[in-house]
């Protein structure tokens, strides 16, 4: 009891916080994902060449102060935080790094067998590296003029489930705080480094964890779809990890879809990271971009690739793609009649290999930026090849379609049913399944 009192201390911590909120010095270099780290450390620039070494393998590791903590009798709450960076694999089966950070829990571990590890896959955090997690963590609110305002709403899922006295490593995904563009909902780059998290975690010395314990995946959102993707790939990829189950919310498991819905919505700019993610996994599409993207369009890919989310909002929201393409049509009609990116989208859905644990996935049926009937028929291909899963539908109805209420509200109304589901896993309670 004392320790969920702390817990709530802290979260409600943040809420005061986001009334006092400290410009980030404007003489602070700019730390956009097309020129690495600056104005913090070298830590986010990766040995160069990678060591020899595996997936998961650690290569750095550094104290990572968290901005919402408080003292308490078993330790630092909600835990001890280190900054990690691993090797793991890009989208075209190339060695890569990978930061993000390890949180060992203050409280206890009262359920049965070693104490269990979350991987949090974050949703969008932005394309600029000073949107990492790793980063924001030690700021949790920052800003910087004009218009470059971001919270790290993660920590309220991360608090949480560090409160049950699990484990918590949350990774940045690719190109988030190291060099290069971030591979924003790119299907393998992001599984990987889902499930190379775990790896490094379950590697660090001195932690409270096993290094084989179970492991649950936990996202929503941009994380609902690297948490799936990391479900589906783990048998094939990483297949000594005990993962007992996988939360995937909101899942963009089929990119087509996504982009057809979230055009014109406050959320327009997330094309732009996938975008540009695209243009970094895969050059040869560059021809085809500046084939078909005018000045507009080419402009807001520069513009984004340096943004956290919400500078993008508010700069890019609510804008249409018929504006960034030379013949006015909407992106994803010009999309359509492009062999070579149907080909690209194709290899990014999820939902064409099998989970081997079992998966709660939640979707709102009035979601305006991840469509619902794309998690339907994500849960529907699972259930297809023998996968337990459990499809939550939430009831909400259209609130100011566009605003990105109709997915927020899901998010927050499904996290007591997603922390129960992930806490039964651990104990060993039957999964359900409504295939």
């Amino acid at each position: 009891m004392r320790v969920s009192r702390m817990f709530g201390t802290v979260i409600g911590a943040a809420i005061v916080a986001a009334t006092v909120v400290t410009p980030l010095a404007s003489a602070q270099p700019s730390a956009g994902s097309s020129t690495g780290s600056t104005g913090e450390s070298d830590f986010y620039l990766p040995p160069n060449p990678l060591p020899a070494g595996s997936p998961g393998d650690v290569l750095r590791t550094e104290p990572s102060p968290l901005a919402l903590s408080v003292p308490g009798i078993g330790g630092t709450l909600p835990g001890n935080a280190t900054r990690i960076m691993y090797r793991s694999t890009d989208s075209n089966d190339q060695p890569n790094a990978v930061t993000g950070t390890y949180i060992d829990p203050a409280a206890e571990w009262t359920g049965p067998g070693p104490r269990p590890l979350v991987v949090l896959a974050p949703g969008t955090q932005g394309q600029g590296d000073q949107c990492a997690p790793s980063r924001m963590l030690n700021r949790v609110i920052t800003y910087t003029p004009p218009l470059g305002f971001m919270v790290e709403y993660e920590v309220l899922a991360a608090y949480s489930l560090l409160s049950q006295g699990y484990g918590v490593v949350i990774t940045d995904y690719d190109g988030l705080g190291t060099p290069g563009a971030h591979t924003y909902v790119n299907r393998a780059a992001e599984a990987h480094a889902v499930l190379d998290a775990v790896r490094a975690a379950q590697q660090l010395p001195g932690t409270k964890i096993s290094g084989d314990g179970p492991v649950a995946a936990y996202g929503y959102s941009q994380g609902g779809g690297a948490a799936a993707a990391a479900a589906e790939l783990a048998e094939e990829y990483a297949p000594e990890l005990d993962l007992v189950g996988t939360y995937a919310g909101a899942p963009p498991a089929d990119l087509k879809q996504t982009l057809e819905q979230v055009d014109g919505t406050i959320l327009t700019g997330v094309i732009g990271y996938t975008l540009n993610g695209l243009l970094k996994s895969d050059p040869d599409l560059q021809l085809i971009v500046d084939e078909n993207i005018n000045d507009a369009g080419k402009a807001m890919l520069g513009q984004v690739a340096n943004q956290c989310v919400g500078e993008t909002i508010l700069t890019v929201g609510l804008h249409r793609t018929q504006e960034y393409t030379k013949t006015g049509e909407p992106m994803s009609v010009v999309l359509d009649r492009i062999p070579r990116a149907q080909e690209i989208l194709a290899q990014n859905k999820i939902g064409e290999r099998t989970p081997n644990a079992p998966v709660l996935s939640q979707s709102g049926t009035s979601d305006d930026i991840v469509p619902h009937g794309q998690a339907v028929q994500l849960a529907g291909a699972w259930c297809g090849r023998g996968a337990t899963v459990q499809l939550s539908s939430a009831q909400v109805p259209a609130i100011v379609p566009g605003s990105g209420a109709g997915h927020l509200i899901p998010d927050i109304l499904g996290l007591g049913e997603a922390q129960n589901w992930i806490k039964d896993r651990f104990y060993g309670v039957p999964a359900p399944s409504n295939c």
